[in-house]
């Protein structure tokens, strides 16, 4: 899967990611301090899923109406340990074969969401 982490997501996942065989790029790695917009029109470019903890993505999109993304994976609670948010995407693809293409999800411990993208 072709991920793009936002600079708010940990290394950490991001490293375990890329142990899983995902293809992950890190705004914190190669162009931290990339505006919200930017991460968006490349995210779009690139088709990549965005892995954010920022909830500003979904006003972007659905009500400034900037470009889709791929999908966007919002997680919405904070991170016990670095590794947690790798370890619940990994957990929510391949046990449960969620799928994060043309959606914005929104990942809580105990729940998901998903909404269609424009």
């Amino acid at each position: 899967m072709r991920l793009l982490a936002n600079e708010n997501f940990p290394l950490a996942s991001v490293t375990r990611l890329r142990r899983a065989e995902h293809d992950v790029v890190a705004v914190i790695q190669d162009s931290p301090g990339a505006k919200d917009p930017q991460v968006l029109t490349r995210a779009a470019h690139e088709q990549r899923i965005i892995l954010t903890f920022d909830r500003d993505y979904g006003e972007l999109i659905y009500r400034l109406r900037q470009p889709s993304p791929f999908g966007v994976a919002y997680f919405r609670y904070d991170p016990a340990y670095p590794e947690e948010p790798a370890e619940h995407l990994l957990q929510l693809l391949t046990v449960f074969q969620l799928d994060l293409a043309h959606r914005f999800t929104v990942i809580e411990r105990d729940r998901i969401r998903q909404r269609p993208l424009p």
